[in-house]
């Protein structure tokens, strides 16, 4: 009877557990599940305004077999490469300078969020004004120190395109790397260091063997998420350059987009949208692995 009783107990938890998560179960099977097998359908079908009709792999290996399309990938890991790496690099510095000692450091911590929190579009605005030619203020001081003999559109020509939307989209992600970089400083034992400096370990030498392997965990992450973030990064690019000029700055993200409602192929859209999708759980896949890695030398350590 006592056995019998528990386990009713336990059916009722077990039916109450499924009762508050279905709200969350359904919202996850509506909003993303079906979004990505409808995706997934479209991709097999020559889907457009005319109708549709189903193709098979055709998308595929027309995608596939396209020397434009080997581009548009290496041209999108090549900008999240830059973008991600100078994410990193200048969000570890602004964390150690705002980790400091020194006196209105809550003032700097303030001052740090604005790219963060101003929305994107209209930073971007900022930035349209930043590198226009005739009377963006980039130019200008370039004109006026002689680096610069004339106007420079420096979203007029593919390198400079593609180099300012890097820029654009490191002053969007730095604060909230630095952000996390310190928070996770902040979480350092100090007897560590205080350890460290009674052994007479120089400022690098603490920076280097307690800070960052204690931080590491951290940095992969945000790695990880940064680089997820940058390779969908659409409108960074879109209202920059809107993917010009002539493809210099058009990644996965932006020639998805041209193809399923630009040029209204949504069975062709899909399939690039899959292929983001492919790559991105890949890479994912490698950074966790990675992370576990990275986990259980630190816990052993």
């Amino acid at each position: 009877m006592i056995f019998k009783n528990k386990l009713n107990t336990y059916n009722s938890s077990i039916f109450l557990a499924y009762a508050l998560i279905a709200p969350a179960a359904i919202y996850i099977l509506c909003i993303v599940a079906w979004p990505l097998v409808e995706t997934i359908r479209l991709s097999f079908t020559n889907s457009s305004l005319a109708g549709e009709e189903y193709v098979g792999f055709e998308n595929y290996e027309r995608m596939l077999e396209s020397k434009k399309f080997h581009k548009i990938v290496f041209r999108t890991f090549l900008w999240m490469f830059f973008s991600v790496s100078l994410k990193l690099i200048i969000g570890l510095i602004g964390a150690v300078l705002l980790n400091a000692n020194v006196f209105g450091k809550s003032a700097f911590r303030v001052l740090v969020m604005p790219p963060w929190v101003v929305p994107i579009a209209i930073g971007m605005l900022g930035w349209l004004w930043l590198y226009n030619g005739y009377f963006g203020i980039i130019a200008g001081i370039g004109m006026k120190t002689g680096i610069l003999d004339g106007p420079y559109g420096f979203l007029a020509y593919k390198t400079s395109a593609f180099i300012s939307t890097v820029i654009a989209d490191v002053w969007v992600g730095t604060p909230m790397v630095t952000v996390f970089f310190l928070a996770a400083m902040q979480g350092v034992p100090k007897d560590l260091y205080e350890a460290a400096y009674c052994d007479g370990a120089s400022k690098w030498s603490r920076f280097y063997k307690i800070t960052l392997p204690s931080i590491t965990p951290v940095i992969v992450t945000m790695a990880l998420l940064s680089a997820i973030w940058t390779f969908n990064s659409f409108e960074i690019i879109w209202i920059l350059t809107e993917g010009g000029p002539r493809g210099a700055t058009t990644t996965l993200i932006i020639d998805t987009y041209k193809q399923a409602l630009g040029n209204y192929k949504f069975g062709r859209g899909a399939a690039r949208a899959v292929v983001v999708m492919i790559l991105l759980t890949l890479f994912a896949g490698f950074y966790l692995s990675l992370l576990i890695k990275i986990n259980k030398k630190v816990a052993n350590e």
